[in-house]
């Protein structure tokens, strides 16, 4: 499998951020393996080293956790971990962003409201 990187911030914190993904949208459960090393720097077509710095920080982050002999496996709170960061970081970060967007559109609640009930009904 090909990726295409950017040149925005280092390869082994978007392979880091891709495999955060994969976690949050369940393509790698709790407790499931994670490709080798090897096999991850073949399939990223990218140096071992920098699929080992990736591992690095989704260890230390409490994400993956690595057995001896066996592995590298999806710890069983890496999704709790991760959607409690990413929710910190929307309400902090993005969601002002989106409150000014709606303030400068002049958007009303009426408007917003039906639209988030559109998107509920979709679930």
């Amino acid at each position: 499998m090909s990726y295409h990187w950017n040149d925005s911030q280092p390869i082994y914190l978007q392979l880091a951020d891709q495999i955060k993904n994969m976690i949050l949208n369940d393509d790698v459960p709790a407790g499931e393996s994670l490709p080798s090393v090897r096999q991850l720097a073949v399939d990223y077509q990218v140096n071992p080293i920098t699929v080992s710095k990736s591992y690095q920080i989704l260890v230390d982050e409490d994400l993956i956790v690595k057995k001896r002999g066996l592995g590298m496996f999806v710890s069983n709170s890496a999704k709790e971990i991760l959607q409690q960061h990413q929710r910190r970081d929307f309400i902090n970060n993005q969601w002002p962003q989106v409150v000014n967007k709606i303030e400068q559109l002049d958007i009303d609640t009426n408007t917003l409201i039906e639209s988030l009930e559109k998107i509920g009904s979709k679930s």
